[in-house]
């Protein structure tokens, strides 16, 4: 083995689904070896911004401050419909109403902030803090209103919250093309020959997830100790699709237009290089 790559990911069910067979040898890559390092999205957004991965997932966000170190790999994401972040409060409120209010999100590179700061002004009033965090913040009064990700979407309502808009849902109204979340990027000083192995390991990984769908269960549940095997499968089952095997030519375009859309309002840099390598 020539060579260990440092591969971030979350410690998510889709993550550690479609990663399992890469990290653990039921995949090999020639000459390659992958050291793991599980962390939150915004953690590895930051990570990813000082250069310290050679692989990483990140948030949609966070790629548009990243396109001069990292190319986007075609697999290994979460990209879909009926699967984007929710604004949640106590009440029955608006997106108007909660313009001025403190708003807790997941970190400030995450996508879904990039949809809230997109969706209008008057949100800047934010709360930065771990996505699992967010219910109890909004349901003990510390915030207005949270954006929620992850399995936070299959819950909130046993904290007698209120889905005040969901911004997936707004997103797909606007552009009619599926919601970019979070993707794999590699740094392009890797260079294609190596990048082109990893994408078609990370694709290999997934399918064999798919062809032996209990046997990751053990090491997704070490990393998801509070949450029941139906979360477990409805949390792979909304964040883990087609688009993850390969993102095609309807998942670029909705990429590209996210970032098009975040250039517009001055949300992040633009950048002359190619989208993948």
């Amino acid at each position: 083995m020539n060579r260990i790559l440092s591969l971030g990911y979350s410690p998510c069910p889709n993550d550690t689904f479609i990663f399992y067979a890469l990290v653990h040898g039921r995949v090999k890559l020639p000459a390659i070896g992958i050291r793991e390092r599980l962390e939150d999205v915004e953690t590895l957004n930051q990570l990813a911004r000082a250069g310290q991965l050679d692989l990483t997932k990140i948030s949609y966000h966070a790629l548009g401050h990243l396109r001069e170190r990292y190319a986007l790999l075609r697999s290994g994401g979460a990209l879909g419909r009926g699967c984007g972040p929710l604004v949640v409060a106590p009440g029955a409120l608006d997106m108007a109403g909660l313009r001025g209010k403190k708003i807790a999100v997941p970190g400030r590179l995450t996508t879904a902030n990039l949809l809230l700061q997109l969706y209008g002004s008057g949100y800047e009033n934010l709360e930065i803090m771990p996505f699992d965090q967010i219910l109890a913040a909004v349901t003990h009064g510390r915030v207005d209103a949270g954006v929620i990700i992850h399995e936070s979407r299959f819950t909130y309502a046993e904290h007698g919250l209120t889905a005040v808009e969901d911004l997936g849902a707004w997103w797909e109204r606007q552009t009619g093309l599926p919601i970019p979340l979070g993707g794999i990027l590699a740094r392009r000083d890797l260079g294609p020959e190596l990048i082109g192995q990893v994408e078609e390991g990370i694709r290999r990984s997934l399918a064999y997830a798919y062809a032996h769908p209990q046997e990751p269960r053990a090491y997704i549940r070490s990393h998801a100790q509070e949450l029941s095997d139906a979360v477990i499968d409805n949390h792979i089952a909304l964040y883990v699709n087609d688009f993850s095997l390969e993102l095609g030519a309807e998942g670029e375009e909705a990429v590209r237009e996210l970032l098009r859309r975040a250039e517009m309002r001055g949300l992040i840099p633009s950048c002359s290089l190619p989208l993948f390598v």
